[in-house]
């Protein structure tokens, strides 16, 4: 095998730009096929982007001879079904965040995963080169040795982090998991995880102020093995002026601050104070992309295995139950 050929479940409002284009344009990667269940857009999507054959239902996508590959693009309450017909079918997965609906399926999945199963979960922010400059910071002990490191995202019910739909399915914890936490905060923790290592204990607590079983604030604790400590609050019923977005690490010698949804990473200690800038890829999966093609093709180690989307799973499920 030299060449991953791809078939996309799920060409809605996430293929869109930020993943679906990417598979066109990394090494080693072709897209064969997308597959809605509305035919019509599965074809819009398909002649659009330039993409051969459209289907309307999995199975045909499947078993399309060329495909090696899937990427499940569907909402949550899907990802373990479709997981399983894709590995039945002997193809490798890229699977979305959050991986499954809850922290349950999420152990089944990595349960039924074998050895010679290829799955990656598109945690994608580790591959955006302001979150590796951070990583980089890190370990060359910038600001000394870590403490603590602090989320705040305060976000008001019109929001534009939040990819719009038109359901807005992010809100039905039945499709979703959770609701907005749960779409956006697998990022912010898989990153904390990334960059600090395995969690020794979490706990949490949130409040539905609609009382709809969706958590607007969220607010979680977490101790690493390595004895760093972090705090989180996520809220999406914030004022507008009090809109932020922000991670801060701290040091012994200083802070690192960054966005989520920026581009730049400041640096500031007694000696210097110091901005990186950076601009995103157009289609801003595409670095993860291109690892996990390498990863297929058995030039590279996986980008983010099922065992580091379970960890995340059981942190969000700790910060909300």
């Amino acid at each position: 095998m030299d060449t991953i050929n791809w078939g996309i479940i799920g060409c809605g409002d996430v293929a869109e730009v930020k993943s679906g284009p990417a598979f066109q344009k990394v090494k080693n990667s072709k897209l064969i096929a997308v597959m809605r269940r509305n035919t019509e857009k599965a074809e819009d999507f398909a002649k659009r982007h330039k993409v051969a054959f459209w289907f309307d239902d999995v199975d045909e996508l499947l078993q399309h001879h060329a495909i090696n590959a899937v990427y499940i693009a569907t909402p949550p309450s899907t990802h373990l079904e479709m997981v399983k017909k894709c590995l039945d079918a002997k193809k490798f997965v890229y699977l979305e965040k959050p991986m499954t609906l809850n922290f349950s399926e999420a152990k089944e999945l990595d349960k039924i995963t074998t050895n010679n199963d290829k799955v990656v979960i598109a945690h994608y922010r580790r591959r955006l080169p302001a979150f590796e400059k951070v990583k980089e910071l890190i370990e060359t002990n910038i600001i000394g040795k870590i403490q603590f490191a602090d989320i705040q995202i305060l976000q008001a019910k019109n929001n534009s982090i939040i990819a719009k739909t038109e359901t807005n399915w992010r809100l039905k914890p039945e499709i979703s998991g959770g609701g907005y936490f749960y779409d956006i905060a697998p990022h912010q923790l898989d990153l904390m995880y990334y960059y600090f290592g395995e969690i020794k204990n979490a706990k949490g607590f949130s409040t539905s102020f609609k009382n709809n079983n969706v958590n607007d604030l969220v607010n979680g604790i977490i101790e690493f093995k390595n004895g760093i400590q972090f705090r989180g609050v996520w809220n999406f019923n914030a004022s507008e002026k009090d809109t932020k977005d922000e991670c801060k690490i701290y040091g012994e010698k200083g802070t690192i601050t960054f966005s989520f949804y920026g581009e730049n990473v400041l640096v500031a200690t007694n000696e210097i104070e110091e901005v990186y800038n950076f601009t995103n890829p157009k289609h801003v999966q595409q670095p993860m992309i291109q690892q996990t093609v390498n990863y297929f093709l058995g030039l590279d180690k996986n980008p983010c295995t099922v065992k580091d989307g379970v960890t995340i799973m059981k942190t969000m499920e700790l910060f909300t139950k």
